[in-house]
């Protein structure tokens, strides 16, 4: 007799349904797992062995085989363990076939038979809502996976209450969805000291979803203006917060089962590798990249980061995918982000004062930011330098505005957006807008066109640089709530693109 429990695969952030199919025929005692399991699919046979043991089930005395179907398709993670478990068990007529064939599991199993927390609860319930069947995760799960109203979501402690239920021993309540996550609590804006220039660009990325560049010597606010960036941006939409849930869930840091409408805020280390960045690796995780889909991603110290790691966020940049190619799969995770980087001015970070500076400069500074690719360079949209505060204005009382004025500035302008792109679905923020598209909400008069060609020839602006500088001046314009851009506005975004390093 063959059973068939199902479960998924994660194919980048993409659940896929898998069928275990369990066979119990005669011959040599043995249990086998095929269908391209991981090692730690392959363990599961020692698990399930202990668990069956720990509920006074014997295995049976003949050659068991577990099949995963698809078997081209890698299968990776301990969560196979419970619709194995399952599998076997309709194979040994202990739970009916046709509750199997209702329900879509995974979980660990402990060897006591409890059922241990897994990653990618939220995207199996999608999957299993899709499919038309309920889903069975652990107890710890339940309240994750319980946000997709659409599915049933049965959450027991162990593989005994499991059991019970599919054999109508003791059926499961249905699990409740977990409380939303609390909005973290922000560093206000204004307690950065003067910067009133960068405040006004950490604004107008926040609008537009600008990529930005603060160079400036140790101790200029650099990393204090990043910081607070998180607490200007509005709320995720509804959409936004489900994508950036579901890698969360994947990468199992949905913590307690909370959805969060607040954007992420993401900040990697220099030292952090490829497969930390952009993600695959052993294992398959989404990297920083993805974890700071709809929200930010913070690069501090940037040129010390290896050059190979940051060129690699150029594709999601453009495109707003991470696209990672393995020997035996090709793996697509979400990743559109508001890039924010800082860096030094050169490696000691005193090139602007001649007492403090070293012997190497002004030929320090130029070989410092030259680590920053040009390709890379011309994708920061605002860049600029962010002078050092004098110490006596240190002492004078903050007199910036609140975070929660610039919030609101920021939420109006984009207000104005969603109703532009309203009708374009790939397009949400004015960063989005390209093409023809960017000619339609970005018209430029004559005085503004010929300004605009005029900073070109002197910057030495590439096409890229050129549209960049043209959505930059509409979310600018937005903010000043402005049908059309005009000359201010142009000129301002011209100001936030100084040329930094060498292009190569």
């Amino acid at each position: 007799m063959v059973a068939i429990a199902y479960t998924v695969a994660f194919d980048g952030v993409e659940a896929r349904l898998v069928e275990v199919q369990c066979s119990v025929s005669p011959g040599l005692p043995g249990f086998a797992i095929v269908g391209l399991p991981d090692k730690s699919v392959s363990e599961a046979r020692e698990r399930v062995k202990a668990a069956f043991g720990a509920l006074s089930i014997a295995m049976p005395s003949r050659r068991v085989t577990v099949n995963l179907s698809p078997a081209d398709l890698p299968k990776e993670g301990s969560h196979f363990d419970l619709p194995i478990a399952l599998a076997v068990l309709g194979a040994l007529d202990v739970v009916p076939a046709d509750a199997l064939e209702r329900v879509v599991s995974l979980g660990e199993l402990a060897l006591d038979g409890r059922l241990s927390p897994v990653t990618g609860a939220l995207p199996a319930a999608m999957a299993a809502a899709e499919d038309g069947r309920a889903l069975i995760v652990p107890r710890a799960c339940g309240a994750e996976a319980a946000w997709v109203a659409a599915v049933p979501v049965l959450a027991p402690r162990n593989l005994r209450e499991a059991v019970d239920h599919l054999t109508d021993r003791a059926p499961l309540a249905r699990a409740a969805p977990g409380e939303p996550a609390l909005a973290p609590q922000h560093a206000d804006l204004s307690e950065v000291i003067g910067q009133e220039r960068a405040r006004r660009a950490v604004e107008i990325a926040a609008a537009g979803r600008h990529h930005l560049l603060m160079v400036g010597a140790p101790g200029a606010s650099k990393s204090m203006l990043a910081t607070r960036l998180p607490g200007i941006l509005p709320p995720l939409t509804p959409q936004e917060a489900l994508e950036t849930s579901v890698i969360h869930s994947v990468a199992g840091q949905l913590a307690e089962g909370g959805i969060s409408r607040n954007a992420p805020f993401q900040q990697p280390h220099h030292t952090a590798s490829m497969a930390a960045m952009v993600g695959g690796g052993r294992g398959a995780r989404p990297g920083q990249a993805s974890l700071a889909h709809n929200g930010v991603l913070f690069l501090d110290e940037l040129p010390e980061f290896e050059r190979r790691v940051v060129d690699a966020l150029r594709e999601p940049l453009e495109t707003g995918e991470i696209h990672v190619s393995r020997a035996n799969a090709h793996i697509r995770y979400p990743a559109r982000f508001l890039l924010v980087a800082a860096a030094y001015p050169c490696r000691c970070g005193e090139i602007a004062d001649p007492g403090q500076a070293c012997a190497k400069a002004p030929r320090c500074g130029s070989d410092y930011l030259g680590r920053i690719s040009g390709p890379m360079m011309d994708r920061f949209d605002l860049r600029f330098e962010v002078p050092q505060v004098a110490i006596e204005d240190l002492a004078l009382p903050a007199t910036g505005e609140s975070s929660a004025i610039v919030a609101a500035r920021v939420a109006a302008a984009r207000a104005i957006q969603n109703g532009r792109f309203a009708d374009h679905p790939t397009a949400r923020v004015n960063a989005d807008a390209s093409g023809r598209l960017l000619e339609e909400i970005a018209p430029l008069d004559g005085e503004c066109r010929a300004l605009l060609s005029l900073a070109a020839e002197r910057l030495g602006l590439t096409p890229r640089g050129y549209h960049r500088i043209l959505r930059s001046a509409r979310t600018i314009a937005d903010l000043d709530e402005s049908a059309a851009i005009r000359q201010p506005h142009l000129a301002e975004a011209l100001s936030y693109r100084l040329p930094f390093g060498r292009a190569d």
